[in-house]
């Protein structure tokens, strides 16, 4: 097991830290596209129920927040935020949670905009530099409980929406520590891969599940600024990004949200101990897109494995047994963050 990611770094660090993640896939599953597929088709979904709450937002809209967990005043929580297509069902996310749980943390799974079952209220839903909803909820939360401990994590499109408002938030984030998994930290190359060979199989799903969301979100809200048509025969994300969320979120074409939303260029301003975790085979991406130590800020440790896939990270447990081995390190990381964090509290206390 790597070591733990420091409260600080050393005052005279100037960049962050890249590390062997110490994650050694199933010896039946190095394949990638099986380390990402079989968490995401094969294991049952964790079992967990919600406390719904609909947060209402400043321009008319809201977001939904599901809470599990204790609900003791003052308990230490985590924000989770979920990938492209996903919500509160998603299994990763579940299976956090309940480790979490099982260590006395108070869950608060954040919804981005359109992502459940009822569309938002607005023609925009969220995207991948969709950040300004997670900070509104980080600086809630640091309202309703100035000295709590706030934690967050994200995975894939979540992560991005997660780095991107840590650096965005510098030294004023609302937040103690961080965590995000399988991060598309440059947009454009991402897009570029999942138009080319077997990545297409995973576009077609997610434009697919895209496709179905906007069909029900067009039954209720006014989406007579886009041409409909052509987002939903969109044959890549180029062209659904150009035709959707571009113009719908203010941005000029493809190329521009891809420049402006990809959370690369903001993890030099992170100002909270931080922990991503990446597959080099992760078949959504290229590894080109990985950073540098240079482009990471000293607080900042990116922990890199040989295999994984995309938010898979399956590894071989009691009796060679799957075993999601992404939930169990990022508990770990999480709690330890917390005893630190703790402890030093006490001894100023």
């Amino acid at each position: 097991m790597p070591p733990a990611t420091p409260l600080r770094q050393p005052a005279d660090a100037t960049h962050g830290r890249i590390q062997d993640s110490g994650f050694r896939a199933h010896p039946l599953l190095r394949n990638p596209h099986l380390q990402t597929m079989l968490p995401a088709l094969l294991r049952p979904t964790p079992p967990l129920d919600w406390r719904r709450e609909r947060l209402e937002l400043d321009d008319g809209d809201f977001v939904d927040l599901g809470w599990a967990g204790t609900e003791q005043t003052g308990a230490p929580t985590a924000v989770l935020v979920h990938g492209l297509t996903g919500g509160f069902e998603s299994k990763y996310l579940r299976g956090l949670a309940l480790q979490l749980i099982d260590l006395g943390w108070r869950i608060c799974a954040l919804q981005l905009r359109g992502g459940g079952e009822s569309p938002n209220r607005l023609a925009r839903c969220y995207h991948h530099g969709d950040s300004a909803d997670l900070r509104h909820l980080w600086h809630l939360l640091r309202h309703r409980e100035p000295v709590a401990i706030v934690a967050t994590v994200g995975w894939s499109l979540g992560g991005n929406v997660v780095l991107k408002a840590l650096g965005e938030e510098g030294d004023q984030a609302p937040v103690d520590f961080a965590a995000a998994a399988s991060v598309p930290f440059s947009l454009y190359e991402c897009a570029e891969r999942l138009r080319h060979g077997v990545a297409r199989i995973y576009q077609s799903h997610l434009l697919g599940a895209l496709r179905r969301m906007i069909r029900h979100k067009a039954s209720r809200v006014d989406l007579s600024a886009i041409d409909l048509d052509a987002v939903l025969s969109a044959p890549d994300f180029f062209t659904f990004d150009d035709g959707f969320t571009a113009p719908l979120n203010g941005f000029a074409n493809a190329h521009d949200y891809y420049a402006r939303a990809a959370c690369g260029p903001y993890l030099q301003a992170i100002r909270r101990p931080t922990l991503i975790v990446h597959a080099q085979d992760d078949p959504m991406m290229v590894r080109e897109i990985i950073p540098r130590a240079e482009a990471l800020s000293p607080f900042v440790t990116l922990q890199l494995s040989t295999h994984g896939g995309h938010v898979g990270f399956v590894e071989a447990g009691p009796q060679g047994r799957p075993r999601m081995w992404l939930e169990r390190h990022f508990a770990e990381f999480l709690q330890r963050q917390r005893v630190e964090r703790e402890g030093a509290s006490r001894a100023v206390a």
